[in-house]
Parts: structure tokens; C-alpha cells; sequence
């Protein structure tokens, strides 16, 4: 990716964290490019980075003396820890290591870099890199997921060849991407709207301690919702059970069953925009036992009856909001997808391929959005930065329809 042009210039002030591991050489390449789009740039290591990279490397492309020590009487002499973080517009951290999201997480200030995250009024940007292993353990995810909820935005990490030699999850993203997010203003071009978004699964009971589900983790919804208030949008999600955090600004409203989301919907008598990204089960048990059924050995039979159709439902009000659904599909995605769009009134369908390993329960994802007269293929990325794309893409669609009808 080529660094920003000079027409794209940049006044903010950003602070560059960076913390140990061997990706520390890229965050010289993130400083520059900042630097060349115009950012006024300094830089913050930890002990563990100056193992990796110089502070004069950074020094020479930021223009400015870089800062290591908390406890340092020279440099708090100018400009003090408290002054460093007021001073940010925002504050990015690349790479950021699994020790350091930890520490993080429990808010600790135990050197500069996580004194300062704690004393910032900025945003927290983190770019994580680390061992495939390392980021996929269940520390780190609970981390990750908490800092999310406080409001930190994540960029990546990216799939690939690693420098331990295996290849998966933990590549930090390349710096131009991480740049390119940076340098864009943030978006409140949702503001005065009214989101209403659906997410993850729903279980429909067989008796008392059974029930039909599927391996939706409500990520995707969860992401969608947390990107349209970042946006400023009034949004009221609509969960399935889920384990993850309710996103910052949002309303939320917890069901079980197809059934009980539909009439959560129901009950929100105005919407702007409607998402629904909950995996909701086609069909439900005709008749739940009252009590638990018991081990027989013989088979058994359920009989199953169709659930509500809840995007068909907001599609075919009289006051319409957009509406956005999604295809989790096997094969046949094209094909299956533009049906799927046609047939329930949806305005935008996001489509994804699931089965062998991909789609369900990952943080990661892509996706083919279908439109009437257009589309976009959406790579692999992060649930985060697809919500991000799918807002962009409404509003490319509400902007051309505005467009043709003025």
C-alpha cells in the first residue's frame, strides 16, 4: 500500500506506542508514513522494544527525541507524562503485545506507555502481534474483548507467515493500513439515526435442559452494532445469548428464543436502519416437553414448525427502514444470496461462505455485499473493519439513491 499523498495531509498529533516483539521494525514504516501525511508524530518504547529497534530510528524519521523511561527528570523536565498524553489526539500502539494488552486490560501503570494509556483522554488504537498460539489462548481474547468494551479500537491482527516459522492469526497489520485507518476523520456521519441491529443465535427448547441452536458467537452483530454508535447513531441491539460485552453507547436488549426477538423487534416502533445479523433458527419445536425427556434408547422424533421471518417482517412495514441482512451459505453463494435479497425485501445483503472452518465463531471474516445494481467482495479482515466497510457501503448506496431522486 503506498503512503498517504501530501494532498491527503494530516494535522494530528499522534502518540506512537511500541511495545516488544519482533514487528517493532514495521512501527518505524507506521511513523514515517504519518510523519509524510502530516501528523506531528511522537514516539514511546517500552524496555522490551529497544531490544528490537533503536529509539534513534524512530528519532530520525519523527523528528523528536523519543521517550522510554517513565521516571525520566531530563525529558520531565519539558514535557511531563501527564502533559505527553494530554498532548495526543490519539494514541496508537504498534506493535501491541500480548503482555502489553494485559497489561492494559487490568490497568496497570507500571512504565510510560501504560501510564499514559491510562492518563489519555484520546482514543486507544492497538495493532496486536504475536504468536498465532498467544493471541488464540483465552487470556488474550478476554483481554482483547475488554478492552474493546472500554472503547479501544483494534486494527487486526492479520493472517499469515510468522517469524516463529508457523502461520496463522498474529501478524500485525501492515503499516499502511494502519495508517490509512488513522489518518480518517472519525466518522459521525450516523448521527440523528436510529439503528436497530440483531445478533448472534437463538436457541429454541426441545424440554426444560435441551435445545436447537447453531455456532453463531454474534460477533459480526456485535461489531455492526459497536461501529454504528462510534458513528453516533441511537442503536438498540438485539442479542441472542452471547458472552460478549455490550458495545459503549448501546442499548441492549437480551432474548432467547426466535419468538421473543421478533417481538423485541416488533416493539421498537421507528427505525432508520435495520440490521439483522443474528443467525435466527429457521425452525422451533412444535411442542417443548414440560418436563425433561429421558433417555428411552429408541428414536426419537421432534417435530419442527417454521420460526417468524423478522428481516421479512421490518421489510414489509409501512414505515420502512433500510434494511441489511446477512447469508451464511455452504455453496452457491451468488446465487443463493441474491435470492435470499430478493425474497425478504432486503436492500443489502452481506454473504458469507460457512462449513470448514470458516465464518462461524472467528474474528474474522468475508464477505460478498449484494445490492440491487452493484456489489462489493470484502476480503478477509477483522469483524471490526467489515462493519466499518459495511457502513461505508451504505451510505455509498443511500447517497446514490439520494442522488437519482434530487
Amino acid at each position: 500500500m503506498n503512503a498517504p499523498s501530501s494532498n491527503e495531509s494530516s494535522s494530528q498529533r499522534l502518540l506512537v506506542g511500541v511495545s516488544g516483539g519482533i514487528a517493532a521494525y514495521k512501527a518505524v514504516v507506521l511513523v514515517r508514513r504519518l510523519v509524510e501525511a502530516g501528523c506531528e508524530v511522537r514516539v514511546v518504547m517500552t524496555e522490551a522494544a529497544t531490544r528490537f529497534v533503536t529509539p534513534l530510528s524512530f528519532q530520525a524519521v519523527s523528528g523528536h527525541p523519543v521517550r522510554t523511561t517513565l521516571l525520566d527528570a531530563e525529558a520531565e523536565s519539558g514535557m511531563d507524562h501527564i502533559a505527553l498524553a494530554r498532548w495526543a489526539d490519539a494514541v496508537v500502539i504498534a506493535p501491541a503485545s500480548a503482555d502489553l494488552m494485559a497489561r492494559l486490560a487490568a490497568g496497570m501503570a507500571d512504565d510510560l506507555l501504560t501510564t499514559l494509556c491510562l492518563a489519555t483522554e484520546a482514543p486507544v488504537h492497538l495493532a496486536p502481534a504475536m504468536n498465532r498460539q498467544m493471541w488464540a489462548h483465552p487470556a488474550t481474547q478476554a483481554n482483547r474483548a475488554l478492552l474493546v468494551e472500554r472503547g479501544v479500537v483494534m486494527h487486526g491482527p492479520a493472517a499469515g507467515a510468522q517469524a516463529c516459522g508457523e502461520t496463522g492469526e498474529g501478524r500485525m497489520l501492515e503499516p499502511g493500513a494502519i495508517a490509512e485507518a488513522l489518518l480518517q476523520s472519525p466518522a459521525r456521519d450516523l448521527a440523528g439515526q436510529r439503528v436497530v441491529v440483531t445478533a448472534a443465535g437463538t436457541r429454541e427448547p426441545i424440554d426444560p435442559v435441551r435445545f436447537l441452536a447453531n455456532r453463531s458467537s454474534g460477533r459480526m452483530g456485535f461489531a455492526i452494532a459497536a461501529e454504528a454508535a462510534r458513528r453516533g447513531a441511537a442503536v438498540t441491539l438485539v442479542a441472542g445469548p452471547s458472552a460478549l460485552p455490550t458495545p459503549a453507547g448501546v442499548e441492549r436488549i437480551d432474548v432467547e428464543t426466535a419468538a421473543e426477538m421478533q417481538a423485541a423487534v416488533e416493539s421498537i416502533e421507528s427505525m432508520d436502519l435495520f440490521i439483522g445479523a443474528a443467525a435466527v433458527a429457521d425452525y422451533r419445536v412444535a411442542e417443548p416437553a414440560a418436563s425433561k425427556l429421558k433417555k428411552t434408547g429408541e428414536a426419537v422424533s421432534l417435530e419442527l414448525v417454521p420460526n417468524p421471518d423478522i428481516i421479512a417482517g421490518v421489510a414489509a412495514r409501512a414505515e420502512r427502514p433500510f434494511v441489511i441482512g446477512f447469508a451464511a451459505e455452504t455453496d452457491d453463494l451468488r446465487e443463493h444470496a441474491a435470492a435470499k435479497r430478493v425474497a425478504k425485501g432486503m436492500d443489502l445483503i452481506c454473504a458469507n461462505e460457512v462449513g470448514a472452518g470458516k465464518g462461524f465463531d472467528r474474528p474474522d471474516n468475508a464477505l460478498l455485499l449484494l445490492w440491487e445494481g452493484g456489489e462489493h467482495v470484502l476480503a478477509q479482515a477483522g469483524k471490526e473493519r467489515l462493519a466499518t466497510r459495511i457502513f461505508d457501503t451504505y451510505h455509498q448506496i443511500t447517497q446514490v439513491s439520494d442522488d437519482a431522486s434530487s
